[in-house]
C-alpha cells in the first residue's frame, strides 16, 4: 500500500513570526478525502555543551503553552540564510554565554510529526569557554549547570519536561560511561 497523501487544496490561516499553520484538503491512500491541519515552522536547532567538570548547560526559561518554566538545553529557531551549526553557535553563546571550539552534529528529529514539520538539528559543543550570556530584549533565562544526577532529579520532578533535553540526557549518559 502506498502512503502518500494528495493535497487538492491549501488554505493558509495564520502567518506568525514563529509558526504559520495551514489546512489542507487531502486525498487518502484509498482515495476517500480528509482534512490535516499542519504547522509550519523554519526549524531549530539545540546543543548539548558539557563542561570539563561533566556538567551539562541548561537554561531555565518559562514557557508561555506551559504556563511554567522548565530546564532546557540551549536551543533556538532557524533563522534567514543562517546554518543550523551557525544557529546552534549563536543561540550557546546568547543563552549561556559560552562559545564552542567546535560543534559536531549528533541527529536531527521531527519534534510532532503528526501535525507540524518542525525539524530540530542536534549539537555536541566541544572546547567549550565561558563568556557573557547576550539574551534577546524578550527572553529571560537562567544558566544552570548540572549533573547527570541532579539532571534525572529534575526528569522526575517535571522541571526538565521536553524531548530535546530528555534526549540530550540520554546522549551525556552515553558518552560519559565510553570514558
Amino acid at each position: 500500500m502506498e502512503f502518500t497523501e494528495k493535497t487538492t487544496k491549501k488554505e493558509t490561516i495564520f502567518e506568525g513570526k514563529v509558526v504559520d499553520l495551514s489546512v489542507h484538503d487531502v486525498t487518502l491512500p484509498d482515495g476517500r478525502s480528509s482534512k490535516r491541519e499542519v504547522i509550519n515552522h523554519s526549524g531549530a536547532v539545540a546543543v548539548v555543551a558539557v563542561t570539563p567538570e561533566q556538567k551539562i548547560v541548561m537554561v531555565k526559561q518559562y514557557r508561555k503553552p506551559l504556563e511554567k518554566p522548565l530546564v532546557e538545553i540551549p536551543a533556538g529557531k532557524l533563522e534567514g540564510t543562517d546554518s543550523p551549526e551557525e544557529t546552534a553557535a549563536r543561540e550557546l553563546k546568547e543563552e549561556t554565554g559560552y562559545t564552542a571550539g567546535r560543534l559536531q552534529k549528533i541527529a536531527s528529529f521531527y519534534t510532532s510529526p503528526g501535525f507540524a514539520d518542525e525539524i530540530v538539528h542536534l549539537y555536541e559543543a566541544f572546547d567549550l569557554e565561558a563568556g557573557e550570556p547576550e539574551t534577546e530584549e524578550d527572553e529571560f533565562i537562567e544558566l544552570i549547570e548540572v549533573s547527570l544526577e541532579e539532571a534525572d532529579e529534575l526528569i522526575q520532578k517535571e522541571e526538565i519536561h521536553d524531548a530535546k533535553t530528555m534526549y540530550a540526557v540520554q546522549y551525556v549518559k552515553t558518552i560519559l560511561d565510553k570514558k
